[in-house]
This record gives C-alpha cells, structure tokens and sequence, in this order.
C-alpha cells in the first residue's frame, strides 16, 4: 500500500493535482470478485492447455482508464465521454483525461517488458538473476495497485474500482469460455467438442479431446491468438 500510495503522490504532484485526505471505511462490505468456473473434476490423460491472459487487471485498468481521477459520480454533471463499466460505473475516456492509476500501470509493465527483454539477452548468471529479481517486483508492483483500491481498511479505498476492475474481468472469462467453445467443435471440423474445465480469475483450463502434447501447444497458441 505504501509502494502504491507513493507512486500516486509523485504522480499527482507532477500533475498539480491533491490527494483528498480519506479516513479508512472501516467496515465489512464486500464485492464480487473474480469468477471461478466450477472444475469438472476427473483424471485426464489428454494434453490440457490454460489459456491466461497477461496482467489481466492491470491491463483492464489501462484500457477503461479506471482510476480515482477519471471516476463519474452519480450526481455529477459532464459533457465528455466516458466509458460505462459492466457493473454500471462511469469513467471518462482516456483522450479526454489519462487517469492517475493507468499511468503508473503503464510504466511499470513497460519496465518490466524491457527488463525482460534485457533477461532474455543477459548471459552473467548475477546480472540474470538480479533482472529476474526485478522483473518479478515490477510484477507485483503492478498486480497489487488494483488491490490497493479495493483495501477497505486502507490508504485509498474505493470500493467502485475494484468493483469494475472485477466486472470487467468476469465478463472478459466468460466471453473466453464462450469463444473457446463455439470455435473447436466437431460442427467446424474438428475432432472433438472442447470444453472449458476449470477456470479462475484470467485463465481458463480447455480439454480440446484426445490430442497430443504437440497439438494441444498448437491449438492452445491458435486459441489465445483468436481469443
């Protein structure tokens, strides 16, 4: 919370905006969260590829411009754009105003990019190890942001971003496992139905029928690629 808070003050500061002052909420309200898709449960012998989506909250965050800043309250009056999150929350475009929270989330995926493309090229076993080291902090750097919003007992907390965050990533599992399932089928020539066995959060587990280890990594690259 304190990494977090600080990036948002530097942030604002260079943008000459305030930090409102906000006593922690202190109470025991609850969100939805994240969908998990009940396992069907049995032993498979069969290759099963999990299709995950890379920085799932985060990337949502950039792509709505969710953040303190870009949040539309119910009572107030706009003339800019704005985008309606699945769970009925406004928040406006980034072209009219880049939110607080996108910015910082895009530099810290675009470091870890670039350091793990420098991992990548390293050949010095310390210097490999220390850009692994890195890459994985600016990792959690980025995955805990939408963790700080949603903190009741926190710094910050605002329960309507964590909320949407959350919206948008169920809506984006189901639409995987819908695709996933309407594409593969012996309809549209291929060997077998598929079916979504398991799911959480943002990846989804698929058994494309009896298939070799080769075709399952095949047909899970297709399947992410139409996805």
């Amino acid at each position: 919370q304190i990494r977090v808070f600080s990036q948002l003050l530097h942030k604002a500061n260079l943008r000459n905006m305030i930090i409102p002052a906000v006593k922690s909420m202190k109470v025991d309200e609850q969100y939805q969260g994240a969908t998990v898709i009940d396992p069907v449960i049995g032993y498979y012998t069969t290759p099963i590829p999990t299709l995950d989506f890379a920085s799932l909250y985060p990337s949502i965050m950039i792509a709505h411009n969710i953040c303190y800043s870009t949040l539309i309250k119910p009572n107030d009056k706009i003339t800019v754009q704005f985008d309606i999150s699945p769970n009925n929350k406004r928040f406006v475009k980034d072209e009219t105003l880049k939110g607080v929270l996108p910015q910082i989330l895009t530099e810290l995926l675009d470091a870890r990019k670039n350091t793990r493309k420098k991992l990548a090229e390293e050949t010095d076993p310390l210097r490999k190890s220390v850009l692994n080291c890195r890459q994985l902090a600016l990792k959690v750097s980025a995955n805990s942001v939408y963790g700080f919003t949603g903190a009741t007992v926190g710094k910050l907390p605002c329960l309507d971003i964590s909320e949407s965050v959350t919206a948008y990533g169920r809506m984006m599992i189901d639409q995987t496992k819908n695709l996933v399932e309407s594409k593969y089928t012996k309809e549209n020539g291929y060997s077998a139905d598929a079916k979504v066995i398991y799911g959480d959060t943002d990846s989804v587990m698929v058994n494309f029928g009896n298939i070799s280890l080769s075709d399952a990594i095949e047909r899970g690259k297709e399947a992410a690629e139409y996805v």
